[in-house]
């Protein structure tokens, strides 16, 4: 395996294209690699270019596009911006230096506005003719320009020492906090800064105004919402004078056991803050906490109080106390929609399709037929019609619905979309993937029904190395569980399949807990270069799942060492009952956070199915994560209950009961820890603890750690130290004779 691995890093790094230098910048350039034979290598996986956002012309006859390029040598990347027509042809890079150039935006149909140095600049059509717009010293972390071109969002960050105080003057060198309160830090950052919006005035050549007013001034709250929220949690109203962003008024304890965000509605016109209007809160029917009688709210918020005292200090009984994020005003003005979750604390539940009527007051979710999550939408020009994305039977497919919710499907690929915008009047911009392709733009012209439904690929930007690998297949298998039902798992074949062959075989664990195993790329647990490295996958979409309906979803809230566990060993015990070329004597598991619970669990429960085990930043004492996560609502949701607490419910005894680290003693497989130490979601100590009990055990073990990683691994090398780490484990394992 090392061999291999040797002679393809070295025909990569002497193939790819030429870094230029530019004082401390590289220029890193879209890599061009001739490999010295079909199979995938971690080498190749980075070397290829990741589509990042993308935008329609207003008159929908281009798009430009942001493209990643990943450099090894270097350790960096380099952000940079495409043109093409709509249609696919003419396709230019715009980007000519070594700057990142990101978040690209018309102005008109004639010129794009861009991120380059944390300030706005334009450009033309063809790359010409540049210009900073913005002067706010680097600041500017995203924008929107207002429809009108007449004002712009920013996004700024401020100083936030609510939670985390700050260090005396005379101790300027100093490197303690002082902490007073929950959320101190979240995913991999201490919080000691945090997002507003502001909004600025433009003026001619689009030049931005020196000063911004900020919309949440003198609260202390983030809009967007970390740690993954940006511009899609905002909105301009077509005619340019509202505003509808996401937020979630809570800070320290409160905001770490809550998910309740609102999507409020801010007077840009006037700029006062007094005004700015909670949509999900007002307006509508709740109902009392035994869910019976209802009661009207709509005059119980006085529009006249700071959002902090409308929010924080009225005691109100709302139906709609989750998630409520990303809204888009509807073409006409009247409409404004969103994504919307039910209940507080529970991040994982339905994410609905709310639509709210201005005009009338009145909210209607129109997805209520779809058993599933709405993930991306758009509108569609008429104003009635939305179209959205949803993954049903482990598929991210197109659908569509009106205002009165009337669900229909309009695609139906074994492949996932994973965005989606109008690009004109009749048809649809989206990007898509697979297990076997990476992303790239496609042209949707949807029609009356899934058949007569059409889409066009219109960018290959992995063309030179996809075409010169091995392809694998894939499969579907309706696995029968233990409890009598139906679960769909993939297997996936390597490049060349021999069915006469006997082939090592992996079992992958998903994470989330709640996320689906669909047709998804991934740049570290990517099901082409593991199958062209030689194994079989087996990708159970075990309990616990979306797009099998909300009940098959929710069985594993409560129940993480239950049915989802024994979903698994169906799908394992399947495939070596049934496929012959799966080699039962050669198993591993493998899966990251709950995956590798997962991993950390079935390496006690196991009964020598497997040879090997790799657990990526899974938990491993659920005692111990339930007080060291960041976001408390998750424990709490997931586990019921605390630990300490002596009379505590019969779910949450069970969860403690069936924590991995209890049955360490059981252990008796090899197994790789992997961890990230920046991971404040599952902390590193997790992955630690569980390779020195496999160690005290005298089991064999190792661990590989990265100080400068999160819950994911970001840094080129970094990648393929993971990538190379992995095969030779498994390698070690289940390739000897």
């Amino acid at each position: 395996m090392r061999k291999i691995m040797t002679i393809a890093t070295a025909a990569l790094m002497l193939t790819a294209c030429s870094t230029q230098k530019d004082g401390d910048k590289v220029n890193i350039e879209k890599q061009t690699v001739k490999l010295e034979n079909d199979q995938m290598t971690p080498e190749a996986l980075w070397a290829m270019s990741r589509i990042g956002g993308y935008q329609a012309s207003p008159d929908g006859q281009h798009v430009v596009f942001q493209t990643g390029y990943y450099s090894v040598a270097e350790n960096a990347s380099h952000q940079v911006l495409w043109m093409m027509n709509a249609d696919g042809s003419g396709q230019r890079q715009l980007t000519t230096d070594a700057d990142n150039e990101t978040d690209a935006q018309w102005l008109d149909s004639e010129t794009i506005a861009f991120m380059r140095g944390g300030e706005v600049w334009k450009m033309n059509l063809d790359g010409g003719s540049r210009k900073q717009i913005s002067e706010t010293e680097g600041k500017v972390e995203g924008f929107m320009f207002s429809p009108d071109r007449k004002k712009v969002i920013i996004l700024q960050s401020i100083p936030f020492n609510e939670i985390i105080q700050k260090n005396p003057d005379d101790l300027p060198k100093a490197t303690g906090r002082k902490i007073t309160d929950l959320m101190y830090r979240h995913w991999d950052h201490y919080v000691e800064s945090i997002q507003h919006p502001f909004v600025y005035s433009v003026g001619d050549g689009f030049a931005i105004a020196d000063e911004g007013k900020d919309i949440l001034e003198g609260e202390p709250y983030e809009c967007p919402m970390e740690p993954f929220g940006g511009m899609e949690q905002l909105a301009w109203s077509p005619d340019s004078k509202n505003i509808a962003f996401t937020c979630r008024c809570k800070t320290g304890l409160s905001y770490s056991v809550s998910t309740d965000s609102d999507i409020f509605l801010y007077d840009a016109e006037s700029g006062d803050m007094d005004k700015t209007w909670n949509l999900c809160k007002n307006h509508e029917w709740g109902v009392v906490s035994d869910g019976t009688v209802p009661y009207e709210i709509d005059n119980l918020l006085d529009p006249t109080k700071t959002l902090k005292n409308q929010f924080v200090n009225t005691n109100l009984k709302d139906m709609n106390v989750g998630y409520d994020t990303n809204p888009k005003f509807s073409p006409d003005g009247r409409y404004v929609a969103w994504l919307s979750m039910e209940r507080d604390g529970y991040e994982a539940d339905r994410n609905r399709l709310c639509i709210y009527d201005l005009k009338e007051r009145t909210k209607n979710y129109v997805t209520e037929s779809f058993d599933s999550n709405v993930d991306d939408y758009c509108w569609a020009p008429d104003s009635k019609t939305i179209y959205y994305i949803g993954v049903w039977h482990a598929t991210e497919n197109l659908y569509r619905t009106n205002l009165e919710g009337e669900v229909k499907q309009m695609t139906d690929y074994e492949a996932d979309f994973g965005s989606l915008q109008m690009l004109n009047d009749k048809q649809i911009l989206a990007e898509k993937h697979s297990f076997t392709e990476p992303a790239d733009l496609y042209v949707v012209t949807p029609g009356d029904s899934i058949g007569n439904t059409a889409a066009s690929q219109i960018t290959e930007v992995n063309k030179e190395i996809l075409d010169q690998l091995g392809k694998p297949s894939v499969e579907k298998y309706w696995v029968k569980t233990t409890d009598g039902k139906e679960m769909l798992t993939w297997v996936i074949l390597p490049p060349h399949f021999d069915k006469n062959k006997k082939y090592p075989t992996l079992l992958f664990c998903e994470g989330g807990p709640q996320s689906p195993v669909s047709q998804f790329w991934s740049y570290r647990w990517n099901f082409f270069i593991m199958a062209s490295q030689g194994y079989v996958i087996v990708a159970p979409n075990r309990r616990g799942l979306p797009g099998f309906g909300q009940e098959w979803l929710e069985e594993i809230s409560g129940d993480w060492t239950g049915q989802c566990m024994k979903d698994y060993l169906s799908a394992i015990d399947f495939a070596c009952d049934n496929l012959p070329y799966v080699d039962r004597d050669k198993l591993g598991a493998v899966g990251a956070s709950f995956g590798g619970f997962s991993v950390y669990y079935l390496a006690g429960h196991h009964d020598k199915r497997f040879k090997c085990f790799i657990a990526h930043d899974g938990a491993f004492n659920l005692e111990a994560m339930y007080t060291e996560t960041e976001e408390n609502w998750f424990s709490n949701w997931e586990y019921d209950d605390a630990y300490w607490n002596k009379d505590q419910t019969a779910r949450a005894r069970k969860t403690y009961e069936n924590s991995p680290h209890r049955f360490v003693d059981k252990w008796d497989t090899p197994i790789l820890c992997i961890h990230g130490e920046k991971d404040y979601r599952i902390n590193a100590t997790q992955g630690m603890s569980a390779f020195n009990a496999a160690r005290m055990r005298g089991i064999e073990a190792e661990l590989l750690i990265f100080p400068d990683e999160n819950h994911w691994v970001l840094k080129p090398q970094n990648g393929i130290l993971w990538q190379r780490t992995y095969f030779e484990w498994l390698a070690k394992w289940l390739k000897k004779n």
